[in-house]
């Protein structure tokens, strides 16, 4: 299906600003060049320009890639905007909860969310 990015394994978003002229070469370059990530993967890739109110998605669907665009809009005079991480030039992995926080509006990063463990206990 086209744009279905439901069944990709891993979201991955580039941290800093993205020149948003570059369309579905541009973007694969970075991925791969900048990153040494594979854009053939089962994985989303998300870029935001310096005004985050738009983001852009790539993602390879097994007869080629698709390119999402979303644009915030305004309401009442106030502008919206993506709450994207700026401090550094970076790839970061993504879970789903975080991935809606950010389509919602929100940080990423959710002080009082509780975060999933990694060790395993024995009771």
């Amino acid at each position: 299906m086209l744009g279905d990015i439901s069944s990709a394994n891993k979201i991955y978003l580039v941290t800093g600003y993205t020149d948003m002229r570059k369309s579905i070469d541009g973007l694969m370059a970075i991925v791969r060049d900048a990153y040494n990530l594979d854009p053939y993967s089962n994985a989303v890739f998300l870029f935001c320009g310096r005004r985050a109110d738009r983001i852009k998605a790539l993602h390879y669907e097994k007869d080629g890639f698709c390119l999402l665009y979303k644009r915030l809009e305004r309401t009442y005079g106030e502008a919206f905007r993506f709450q994207w991480p700026r401090h550094a030039s970076e790839v970061r992995n993504l879970t789903r909860q975080e991935f809606r926080w950010l389509l919602e509006g929100l940080s990423i990063d959710q002080p009082k969310a509780i975060k999933p463990t990694t060790e395993k206990r024995d009771f």
